[in-house]
């Protein structure tokens, strides 16, 4: 969640409150997230250095957070980097998101990044599916193999359609 956050402030410094709707405009077609979430999130941004307190007032206190640019640097090696943690298909779409932060020089190496990632994750799922069409499933166990192949099939699918997506709709 800090480079979702670090990226949206990188657009222009916004408020927790700013950012919550952020999150609920774009982000959560990709990363759900709560405003506490995002609350605590901007505390350990703040602590670590790639956040400051642009401006503060109000009758509330109203903090308007900006990445520092400790922030930008991070914000940067995390897009470019090869594998990402966590779940690949928001780590993608987070990317995908904020490409357009990047250089334009820099872009392809993050769409080819991306392209490398879905294949690898479809060659996994079609060496599986060798490995399952190859079993001898007994008997009793028919039809929950049925439904675990019916789950393979979905990702394949899944991992397909990504492909040709990023084949469409990414370029650097």
């Amino acid at each position: 969640m800090a480079y979702v956050i670090l990226g949206l402030l990188m657009l222009w410094p916004q408020s927790l409150y700013e950012l919550t709707k952020s999150f609920e405009a774009g982000v959560s077609l990709f990363y759900s997230s709560s405003t506490g979430s995002i609350k605590r999130a901007l505390d350990r941004l703040l602590a670590d250095d790639m956040i400051k307190v642009e401006s503060e007032g109000g009758p509330r206190g109203k903090r308007i957070y900006a990445p520092t640019d400790t922030g930008r640097t991070e914000f940067r090696t995390w897009m470019l980097e090869e594998s990402h943690k966590g779940n690949p298909e928001t780590s993608m779409l987070a990317r995908t998101y904020f490409l357009g932060l990047l250089p334009p020089e820099e872009r392809q190496h993050v769409v080819d990044s991306i392209r490398r990632q879905i294949q690898a994750g479809l060659a996994e799922l079609e060496q599986v599916e060798e490995l399952v069409l190859a079993a001898d499933v007994p008997e009793h166990f028919s039809d929950v193999a049925r439904y675990q192949m019916a789950t393979l099939q979905y990702g394949l699918i899944s991992h397909r359609s990504a492909l040709t997506w990023a084949k469409k709709y990414l370029q650097g």
